[in-house]
């Protein structure tokens, strides 16, 4: 029955074809319409000799025979079997057969117009006894006529998108697109309507476009965020019989800021007056129904009783107010606090200002809780003077602390011994009175910073701390002395008056503007004929010499004793010895040898007579060296007894130095004589190799 069916309407369909002529749809060429040798005038022609209908197939046959596709037909076939009918080309034998006798085409295969909408063939009339072509080959096309074989598809789907909450009727949402892919020319087998399944009343989509809008003004987030809504695409313009397919599309109301934060009570804390600053006391939060940005908001003090003490501040991540401590709490001051708060949005939309105002105030009240709070000293830090002459036993000054509870425990004072190490002071536990315990020295130790306990009798856990600094002042109890070590060197040549050293002085004790220092020749050197010593009157002096020709033969050296007095009360001085060595000055005044000069041999000796007498006596030397040797020597056996043990083979020996005192081994005078005369004569020959 199927199969008679399709039949009938292949029939009609043909006959329609050949009525109204052919179309081409997908593309292909149309060779009956554009070749002149493919008109209707062309096959009445005797020289065409070709007959042949338009050849059209409908796809997705489903009979068991072989579908008729058309007849071939030419002039020339006189219907005696002298002509057989030859198809080649495209889908030739494979797809399509002739019979080659009658030129009847048939499809032996289903067709799918999606997969190739035209096949070209050729076909030949030739000689059945000696395949001779009896007419030249023609081209032709079979068209695959297209029916509603595929339904449409979303290929994007399925679909996610968003809207703005509180958005007005009609704005559009997405857009959803199905594809067909049947032919769009022909019929309505490829043109699809859209409308929906699920998502009424809140939305609706347009059916040609596939656009989405919302159907309701003014939905609210805070009451439904999310819709799944069903979109429907049918071929066939929506007919009956078309093929569907649906989608599902996720529609998200995103927020907009059309929820003012809102306090839902007045708050109440508690907090220890001992907590520091800036300790956190309180956290509220102001209600906002919005997300993200739209839900930031800023926290003020706006009112209170409470100013500089505390102050708010909002954790980005809560969006809570947090209240945190500015000043310190005193229970006994003040036990309460009253503040007002206000919460506002950052990002305020205009268009929703009506929905506001987009702040809220609560009121926020501060207890303050008492505590055990150690002893408190005023002031903290006690600054105090005593001279380093003070006796032990001296008050230099008092520290004073109380207990700010209401209980107003007594007080004992003790020093942290960590910070007085070596116990030069002392507290009186009950008066706080600090006395020293010993004697002082600014120059070791000038200021003394040591801490104070003031412990509660009723508690002792409750210890408060206070510092005293004690500065020493500093009396005139140390000398002036030489700033540095001098090293002073004389010319030979120096003339009288020549300055040959400036010397200053310093002083451990405590320096002032007034410090002078006074510098003069100690008595025993007063009236000596070499040097002079002037006072610069700027803490400083300048030796001079007061006569010419210094010879270092004479003295090398000489110790000059200088008298420095400071202007202290009382006034202390010091003597300081200063060193003068002569020295050989070149051209330029410049020292080249300072010191003793070394002992001169007679001139005239050569240097060979020079050599002879040193090596006599580096040559005597030895010998005495060697004789005294052998004197000092003991014998000892050369062996060892048998009955001796051998472990006993040790040789003592028990000869001692006799230090200075000891002149029995060695000549002293004779070897200093010697090591002088032999120095002596090394320095002659270094002179003559010079000369």
């Amino acid at each position: 029955m199927a199969q008679m069916s399709f039949l009938i309407c292949s029939a009609v369909w043909l006959l329609t074809v050949h009525l109204w002529g052919p179309r081409s749809a997908d593309g292909a060429p149309d060779r009956t319409h554009h070749d002149p040798k493919h008109s209707w005038d062309a096959l009445q022609r005797q020289k065409r000799n070709w007959v042949w209908n338009q050849f059209f197939v409908l796809e997705e046959y489903t009979g068991t025979d072989p579908l008729y596709v058309g007849k071939l037909h030419s002039d020339v076939d006189k219907a005696d079997g002298n002509v057989r009918y030859v198809l080649t080309g495209d889908g030739a034998s494979s797809i399509f057969t002739i019979d080659e006798k009658t030129g009847d085409i048939h499809a032996t295969k289903r067709l799918d117009r999606e997969e190739q909408g035209y096949y070209t063939l050729r076909a030949q009339a030739v000689d059945r006894e000696t395949n001779a072509p009896m007419e030249d080959e023609s081209e032709f096309i079979v068209k695959v006529q297209d029916i509603n074989d595929n339904e449409p598809k979303f290929l994007d789907g399925p679909y996610t998108a968003g809207v703005p909450e509180m958005s007005p009727l009609g704005t559009m949402v997405v857009q959803v697109t199905a594809t067909d892919a049947d032919d769009p020319t022909y019929g309505n087998s490829a043109r699809v309507v859209y409308s929906i399944i699920h998502g009424h009343p809140y939305f609706s989509v347009e059916p040609k476009t596939g656009i989405i809008r919302t159907a309701l003004p003014n939905m609210d987030r805070e009451m439904r965020d999310q819709y799944v809504v069903t979109i429907q695409a049918k071929d066939m313009v929506g007919q009956m019989g078309g093929l569907s397919a649906t989608t599902s599309v996720t529609v998200t109301l995103t927020d907009v800021n059309d929820n003012p934060p809102r306090f839902s009570q007045s708050y109440q804390y508690s907090v220890l007056e001992s907590v520091p600053v800036p300790s956190v006391v309180a956290k509220l939060k102001a209600a906002d129904a919005d997300i993200d940005s739209n839900a930031e908001m800023d926290y003020y003090i706006i009112d209170g009783n409470a100013p500089g003490v505390f102050n708010i501040t909002t954790d980005e991540e809560t969006q809570e107010g947090v209240i945190f401590l500015q000043r310190p709490l005193d229970y006994e001051t003040k036990s309460s606090f009253s503040l007002k708060i206000e919460a506002t949005n950052r990002n305020v939309d205009p268009q929703f200002l009506t929905f506001g105002p987009f702040s809220d105030t609560a009121a926020v009240k501060v207890i303050v809780e008492d505590v055990n709070e150690p002893p408190v000293f005023s002031p903290l830090i006690s600054r105090m003077v005593v001279s380093e002459a003070a006796r032990v036993g001296t008050v230099i000054g008092t520290v004073s602390a109380r207990d700010p509870d209401s209980s107003s425990s007594a007080i004992r004072y003790s020093i942290d011994r960590n910070t007085d190490l070596e116990r030069f002071f002392n507290v009186d536990a009950l008066t706080g009175v600090i006395s020293t315990a010993k004697a002082l020295d600014r120059e070791l130790n000038s200021v003394h910073n040591i801490t104070i306990f003031a412990t509660e009798n009723q508690d002792p856990s409750q210890v408060g701390r206070g510092i005293a600094l004690i500065t020493v002042m500093d009396i005139n109890d140390n000398a002036p002395v030489f700033a540095i070590e001098y090293e002073t060197l004389l010319c030979e040549n120096a003339a009288p008056g020549q300055v040959i050293q400036t010397i200053s002085a310093v002083d451990k004790d405590e320096p002032l503007s007034s410090h002078r220092f006074y510098f003069s020749l100690a008595f025993s050197a007063a009236n000596n004929d070499n040097f002079t010593l002037r006072d610069n009157k700027d803490n400083t002096a300048s030796v001079l010499t007061k006569r010419a020709g210094f010879r270092r033969q004479e003295q090398s050296l000489y110790l000059l004793p200088v008298l420095i007095e400071d202007s202290g009360s009382p006034a202390l001085s010091s003597t300081n010895t200063l060193s003068v060595r002569v020295c050989d000055c070149g051209m330029n005044g410049v020292p080249q040898a300072c010191g003793a000069v070394a002992f001169s041999l007679p001139a005239g000796l050569s240097t060979g007579a020079l050599l002879a007498i040193l090596g006599c006596i580096i040559t005597l030397l030895v010998l005495m060296l060697l004789i005294m040797a052998m004197r000092r020597r003991r014998k000892t056996p050369l062996f060892i007894e048998d009955e001796r043990d051998v472990r006993e083979n040790i040789v003592r020996y028990d000869d001692e130095g006799g230090g200075e005192e000891d002149t029995e081994a060695f000549d002293m005078v004779t070897l200093f004589y010697i090591r002088t005369v032999i120095h002596k004569l090394m320095s002659a020959l270094q002179g003559n190799l010079n000369k």
